[in-house]
């Protein structure tokens, strides 16, 4: 079997010694992983990981709780990076109103511009959504053209209600290790209902670990089969259809791979 993680973070400095960490990649089957950019910085060393490693690939873009540091000129430094061959998706982009500092209408304005972006460069997203849910699909419903090129909710985490919304607008889904626990309800439902060909895996390393990793940090894409095994559990097929499906998933959606 071959898995994939579609969203980590292996540019930070939580994991020590990250030659040794993705030579175990091949001992478990993960054979690629999407590291994903939060702003300029780690969007320019997941794209040095990326010409480390042949397994990496990553994503360019602001995350919507990191823009104090973001001009408008920042939208041409994203469009370098993503002209890079291994550069598969822009984001992760999106809208998070977490906390009761948040700049709604900044968030919304960059979230829109980076969605256009995407679509001058004929780019997939990478989409966060927290506490936020109305105002992304709203977003999206009324920028459907933008998001031609396809759209990921990672770490979908609202309800299987709002899924079959998002799912009409061609979105993918992927699901990590917050899913494998039985009293993830929201994310176990969502997985029933989306269709398997809008599935995906990830794990958001360094956060979020499986149910067999609770309490341990970092998390790793070393995880993948778990999240991948629970998938299948819940879907009512097999590991080996589950990973196959995956694969495929990920290769359309994000053509670069």
């Amino acid at each position: 079997m071959r898995f994939i993680d579609v969203h980590c973070h292996l540019e930070g400095d939580y994991f020590g010694d990250i030659s040794g960490l993705i030579a175990k990649f091949d001992g478990v089957g993960v054979e690629k992983v999407i590291t994903c950019g939060v702003d300029l910085k780690s969007s320019e060393q997941a794209l040095k990981l990326s010409q480390s490693f042949d397994k990496v690939y990553f994503t360019a873009g602001f995350h919507p709780t990191e823009l104090k540091d973001y001009s408008e000129g920042c939208l041409n430094a994203v469009a370098r990076l993503a002209d890079n061959k291994k550069c598969v998706a822009i984001g992760e982009i999106g809208l998070d109103y977490h906390y009761p500092d948040t700049d709604k209408t900044l968030q919304q304005q960059v979230f829109i511009a980076q969605l256009k972006l995407a679509y001058e460069l004929r780019l997939p997203v990478e989409i966060h959504s927290r506490d936020a849910a109305e105002d992304t699909y709203n977003i999206l419903k009324e920028n459907a053209q933008l998001i031609k090129y396809g759209a990921l909710m990672h770490c979908y985490s609202y309800s299987k209600e709002m899924s079959e919304l998002f799912e009409k607008l061609g979105m993918y889904f992927s699901f990590g290790g917050m899913s494998t626990y039985s009293g993830s309800k929201r994310a176990r439902k969502s997985i029933e209902r989306i269709s398997l060909k809008k599935l995906l895996t990830e794990t958001d390393s360094p956060y979020l670990a499986p149910k067999s990793q609770q309490g341990i940090f970092p998390n790793t894409p070393l995880n993948i089969p778990e999240i991948t095994a629970n998938m299948a559990e819940i879907k009512g097929v097999c590991v080996e259809e589950m990973s196959d499906t995956i694969w495929r998933n990920a290769h359309e959606l994000f053509s670069k791979l």
